[in-house]
This record gives structure tokens, C-alpha cells and sequence, in this order.
């Protein structure tokens, strides 16, 4: 009897281990990740099928937004671009332009004005004061919105607009916010402002989708105001807790505002199901125009996602390094780049042009600190110049390029930004803007060490190499 259980289980498992394996190679991925997977779950079956489980399914085929919805939310973006006049894209960003518009009908927007905040003292009383500005809504979409001193600041200045009757929307990821009380919210909600988790995870309904969180940082308020990066709402931006953290948020205002706000309303579209199509959420560009707004800083926000036909922001990242003729500058915190990026990286370096990537020495989390580092080796043996930043935590996730364009926002340099994270990025055509970020990257190449000069990073010992080589079997997941 015991015999005949054991061969049934035995039977059972293999059954299960083959309709994995068939699940992996009918998603027709890149053969060395399908191979990767498929060897994974038929040499380590129980802990293999639960990795895949949690990590491996891809939900790049769904849709989570309808695209009847879609065109209704987009549809105010639309008369707005209608509206611009004069609007001139230079023709050497069109096609890059034109690839994003294509992709998921990110619209260019000029008459942009904007401040670039590297830490959080220059960002938070800037936030605190707009918010207290507000009149008719406030829209936040995080990752982490920390129940630390700063983060009960911000909720007490929001629940303050919620009395006056402003209309104030907050989306926090799930996962991100996983160590917030759940009472910091409540008392949100409880004041009248509507919060809502991002894919919640519960076992067993979203337990496919831990792996897929909302990365993204927006914050729009009335229509006019917009703030994109890599901040979150946490005290560590202006008090790091083991060291300074160093961060880049843009404060927008102007025509790229209805970019993030048609963003934000996308998600709320999805986590709460109201569709709000409403003009008063996007107040005519005419409205905003003065002798000073009128310019042709040109941006475009763009976000990706898991679900997308397309990885919109890094096929934008190749684009832009392969299409690049002098420099390209590269601020990220964790460097885990997937082939695409990694070949547009060495490829742009060995036909001459000046690449460049900052990194934090010290990372805030040690396991990818580890993994990236046979990265940044192979790049800089392509003649990448490679630069670790000393003076704190290097969060910033910026890129500018030839003195023409430059982007900010969400996505890191690494596999989870590229293909499992919903991310948000602006792209912003405009040389005045690239400059100030050209020496922005410049001053914080100051406070960083070549890698050139570490040469035991360059040619670590046999047990090290080992180590840095197990930990990048892990990049995709880390």
C-alpha cells in the first residue's frame, strides 16, 4: 500500500513538473531563461515550482486596463496636445519621440518649466507647500509612503486639504509598504482621503504576482503641478540612517503634467475602478501660459510595465545609447542590466562614445551590491568608465545624453525595472535641461572613486569571483 502511494505521488509530481515546464516554454521567452526555469523546476521540483510560482509567470499578455478605458483616459491628453501650438520636435529625438507615442500614446508636451531637486530638503518643503496650495485635488501614486516622522507630516498636511474639501487620492504599493501600520492609512481614510494598495498580496489570489510591484513615483496636484523621480515619501531622504541618501525628483509645471496625471489616473483606474475622464483634471494649457511658461522645453512621461505588449522605458534606453554620438551619463543605485541594455552599453562605448555610470559604493542592499559587480567589470572591460559614489546612498536614476536630452523617474538600471516592475519615467528634449543635468552627474562624479582605481574589484580572488558569479545567477529576480 505504502508502495503504491509512493508511485502515485512520485506520478503526480512529475505530472505537475511537466505541466510547468510546458507552461515556461509556451510563454515563448529568451531560450536561456526558458531553459534556465525548465532546469530549475526539473532539478529542484518542490523549491523550482515555488520560485516560479512567485517569480517566473509573466503577465506581460494580460491587459489590466480595458482599452476602451484607455482611449477615455487618454482622451484629455489628446485635446491637449491638439491645443499646443508651434509644438516642434527636434528632428533627431523624433523617432524616439515617435516610438513612445507609438508604444502606448505618450504625447509630447511643451511649455515646460523645471526644478530638480537632488535631496529631500529641497523636495519635501517644496511638496509641503504645494500641497498646502491644493484647491481641488491631490493625487499620490508610491511605492513606499513610510509611517516615520516625515511620512505622519505629509498624511496630516493631506488630511488637512481633505477639511477643506480638496479631493486627495493615494496609491501605495503593497509590497513597498509592507512594514507601514496598517492604522497609518486608516486614519487617512478615516479623515476622507481614498487609499488603495497596489496588487495587494494575499495568499493564494495575487500570490503569482509578488514579483510584480508599482514602482512608481507621481504626485499631481490640481492638474498643475507634477513631481516625478525616485523619492518616496521617508524620512531617510532627508535623514539617511546609516548614511546620506542622494536622490533626483523633478518638479514639473506645464504641458507634461497631463503625462503624469493621465499616469495616475490610469492606475487609479485599475486599483479602484473609476474611470475619471473629467476636465477639471486637466486644466487648459491657455490657462498656464505667461511669458515665462512659454517655451519649447519639450517632455514626455512614459511608463512600462509587466502587462505591456512592450518594455516601453527600456527599449527607450536602448534606443537612446545606441543612437548616442559623444556621451551618455548614467546615475543608478543597483546596475543589473538584461542583455539588451548590457550590449547597447558596450556597444556604444566601443564605437568611441564617452559612457558613463555612477553607482553607490555602498549599496542598501547587500546581495545586489554583490551581483552588480561582475556587471560593472564587464562594462568597464568595454571601456565603460565606471564610478562608485562615496559621500552616501546613491538612489538617483537619471540618464542625459549629447547635451540634447535627459530623463528621470522611476527605473533602475536592472532586470525587476525592465520587466517586472510598473515604472514611470520623463523624458525631457531640451538642452538647457541636459546641461543641469550633465552637471549635476559631474558634481556627484567628484564625490565617487574610479573603478579603475579598486584594483581588487578588477581582479578579485578565486573565492570572491565565485561569489559575484553565483550571486548574478540571481539578477532577475533581485
Amino acid at each position: 500500500m505504502q508502495s503504491l502511494l509512493y508511485i502515485i505521488g512520485v506520478t503526480l509530481m512529475w505530472i505537475v513538473i511537466a505541466m510547468a515546464v510546458i507552461h515556461v516554454v509556451m510563454d515563448n521567452r529568451q531560450p536561456a531563461k526558458t531553459m534556465a526555469w525548465a532546469l530549475v523546476i526539473i532539478f529542484v521540483p518542490v523549491i523550482g515550482l515555488v520560485f516560479y510560482l512567485f517569480f517566473g509567470i509573466s503577465h506581460r499578455k494580460e491587459r489590466l486596463v480595458s482599452q476602451g478605458s484607455l482611449d477615455q483616459l487618454t482622451k484629455r491628453s489628446m485635446l491637449g496636445f491638439v491645443e499646443q501650438e508651434n509644438l516642434r520636435v527636434p528632428e533627431r529625438q523624433k523617432q524616439l519621440v515617435d516610438l513612445f507615442v507609438n508604444q502606448s500614446f505618450s504625447l509630447p508636451f511643451k511649455d515646460n518649466q523645471i526644478d530638480i531637486m537632488t535631496d529631500g530638503y529641497a523636495l519635501f518643503p517644496e511638496l509641503l507647500k504645494d500641497i498646502a496650495q491644493a484647491k481641488h485635488h491631490i493625487h499620490m501614486d508610491l511605492y513606499i509612503f513610510e509611517d516615520d516622522a516625515l511620512g505622519y507630516l505629509i498624511a496630516d498636511a493631506l488630511i488637512d486639504k481633505a477639511r477643506e474639501g480638496v479631493m486627495v487620492r493615494v496609491i501605495y504599493d503593497d509590497v513597498g509598504c509592507w512594514k507601514v501600520k496598517h492604522r497609518f492609512f486608516e486614519r487617512m481614510r478615516e479623515e476622507g482621503i481614498e487609499v488603495i494598495a497596489y496588487l495587494p498580496v494575499r495568499f493564494p489570489s495575487f500570490t503569482s504576482k509578488v514579483n510584480y510591484r508599482n514602482h512608481r513615483k507621481l504626485i499631481v496636484i490640481d492638474g498643475v503641478t507634477g513631481y516625478i523621480g525616485g523619492m518616496n515619501i521617508a524620512l531617510r531622504y532627508v535623514k539617511g540612517v546609516n548614511q546620506p541618501w542622494r536622490d533626483t525628483m523633478f518638479r514639473i509645471t506645464g504641458g507634461a503634467v497631463y503625462g503624469i496625471q493621465r499616469a495616475f489616473l490610469i492606475d487609479w483606474y485599475f486599483v479602484d475602478r473609476t474611470l475619471i475622464t473629467n476636465r477639471d483634471y486637466y486644466p487648459a494649457l491657455s490657462a498656464l501660459d505667461s511669458p515665462l511658461s512659454t517655451n519649447n522645453c519639450l517632455a514626455q512621461v512614459v511608463t512600462s510595465s509587466p502587462t505591456n505588449p512592450y518594455p516601453e522605458i527600456m527599449q527607450g534606453f536602448v534606443r537612446i545609447i545606441l543612437a548616442a554620438r559623444r556621451y551618455i551619463y548614467i546615475e543608478t543605485p543597483y546596475f543589473l542590466p538584461n542583455e539588451p541594455v548590457l550590449f547597447a552599453l558596450k556597444t556604444a562605448a566601443m564605437a568611441g562614445v564617452d559612457v558613463r555610470i555612477l553607482c553607490p559604493r555602498r549599496s542598501d542592499a547587500r546581495f545586489t551590491e554583490w551581483a552588480s559587480r561582475s556587471y560593472l567589470r564587464e562594462v568597464y572591460e568595454a571601456g565603460v568608465k565606471v564610478y562608485l559614489y562615496q559621500a552616501g546612498f546613491l538612489h538617483s536614476k537619471t540618464m542625459v545624453c549629447d547635451d540634447s536630452l535627459t530623463t528621470c523617474g522611476s527605473t533602475n538600471v536592472d532586470f525587476r525595472s525592465f520587466e517586472n516592475n510598473f515604472e514611470a519615467n520623463v523624458f525631457i528634449y531640451d538642452e538647457g535641461i541636459a546641461l543641469r543635468m550633465k552637471n549635476i552627474f559631474l558634481r556627484d562624479q567628484e564625490h565617487a572613486i574610479p573603478l579603475s582605481d579598486l584594483p581588487q574589484r578588477i581582479h578579485p580572488k578565486f573565492k570572491k569571483l565565485l561569489w559575484e558569479s553565483f550571486t548574478r545567477l540571481f539578477s532577475p529576480l533581485l
